[in-house]
C-alpha cells in the first residue's frame, strides 16, 4: 500500500492523493509530513510537520495518536500553522473525553520564519505557503563546520593539531537538508528561492497537462507542471520529489507525461512520487 522512495540520502515513505490524502514519513530525520491516511509504522515518528488544516492532510490524526496510545508512546509533537493549533487542541480534548483516555500533543505552533531546534545538529524553519487557509511549509537545515578555503591544502594531521590548539580554521555553515511544501501557489519558489538548491525538495505537482488549465489550478492554490517547466533550470536539487497528483492521472499517465514533458534539466532530477501499480492506493 505505501510508496517507497529514495531521494539522496533520504528516504520517503507514505501515500499521496490530490484531495484524498497526503501523509509521508522520512525515517531519516524522524519526521512525519501531514497525516490524511495514518499507517501503523508511521508511530515511530517523533514529529509531524502539518501543512494546513484540510482533512485530507489531518483527518488521520486522531487514529495515529491512538495507535501511539496503544504502544504506550510519549506524546507526539505536532508542529502546525500557529492559526489552527487552539482547534485542534480543542478538537482533542473531545476527542480525549469520547475515547477515555489521553489523546493530547504536544503542540508547536508555526509562523514563517520560525525556527526551531529538533536534535543534534538539525533545524526546522518554518515558511509560508499559499492556499486558500493558513498554511506552510517546511525546511531542514543542519548545521556543520566547513573548513575555510585557506586552510584545505593541510595535511590532515596538522589540521587536527591546530584545532587542538584552538585556531580558528573553521567556518559554521547552514546545510539545506530537505524542504517540504503542499497545497501552495508556485509563487512559493519565487518568495523562497532556497528550495531551488536544498538536497532535497518534496513539492506538490497537482496537474500535469491540458486536463487542468494553468488558470484552474491557480485557482485551487495548486502547482501545476507548466509552471516549473518554465523555471527548469532554476531547480539545483539533488533530488526533486514531485507528488500530490491529481486523480485525473493514473500513476502509470504521472510517469508518461513527466518523461515527456520534462526537458532534460528537470526530468534527471525528479522523483515520483507514485505507486508501483495501476492505481491510487485505496
Amino acid at each position: 500500500m505505501l510508496t517507497r522512495i529514495k531521494a539522496g540520502q533520504f528516504s520517503v515513505r507514505g501515500v499521496s492523493v490530490g484531495g484524498v490524502y497526503t501523509a509521508l514519513h522520512v525515517p531519516e530525520l524522524d519526521a512525519a509530513f501531514d497525516i490524511g491516511l495514518a499507517p501503523r509504522s508511521f508511530a515511530s515518528a517523533r514529529n509531524l510537520f502539518l501543512s494546513h488544516g484540510h482533512v485530507d492532510h489531518t483527518g488521520a490524526l486522531i487514529t495515529l495518536l491512538g495507535i501511539r496510545g496503544l504502544m504506550r508512546m510519549p506524546k507526539l509533537r505536532v508542529f502546525m500553522p500557529e492559526e489552527i493549533v487552539e482547534p485542534m487542541v480543542a478538537m482533542l480534548e473531545q476527542c480525549t473525553a469520547m475515547q477515555r483516555y489521553d489523546m493530547s500533543i504536544d503542540a508547536v505552533p508555526m509562523s514563517p520564519g520560525k525556527q526551531v531546534s529538533l536534535h543534534g545538529n538539525l533545524s526546522v524553519r518554518a515558511f509560508k505557503t499559499y492556499h486558500p487557509v493558513p498554511s506552510l511549509g517546511y525546511m531542514f537545515t543542519r548545521t556543520v563546520e566547513k573548513l575555510r578555503p585557506e586552510f584545505r591544502k593541510l595535511p590532515g594531521p596538522e589540521i587536527a593539531a591546530r584545532r587542538k590548539a584552538g585556531d580558528d580554521l573553521f567556518d559554521t555553515v547552514e546545510r539545506r537538508e530537505l524542504a517540504y511544501a503542499t497545497d501552495t501557489l508556485a509563487n512559493v519558489l519565487e518568495h523562497e528561492p532556497d528550495l531551488f538548491d536544498c538536497h532535497v525538495l518534496i513539492l506538490e505537482c497537482t496537474f500535469l497537462d491540458e486536463k487542468k488549465t494553468l488558470e484552474g489550478a491557480r485557482a485551487g492554490c495548486h502547482v501545476h507542471l507548466d509552471e516549473l517547466i518554465e523555471v527548469a533550470d532554476s531547480f539545483k536539487n539533488d533530488a526533486l520529489v514531485l507528488m500530490h497528483f491529481s486523480q485525473l492521472y493514473s500513476p502509470k499517465d504521472v510517469l508518461r507525461i513527466l518523461k515527456e514533458r520534462c526537458p532534460p534539466t528537470l526530468y534527471d532530477r525528479v522523483v515520483p512520487f507514485v505507486p508501483s501499480g495501476k492505481s491510487w492506493p485505496g
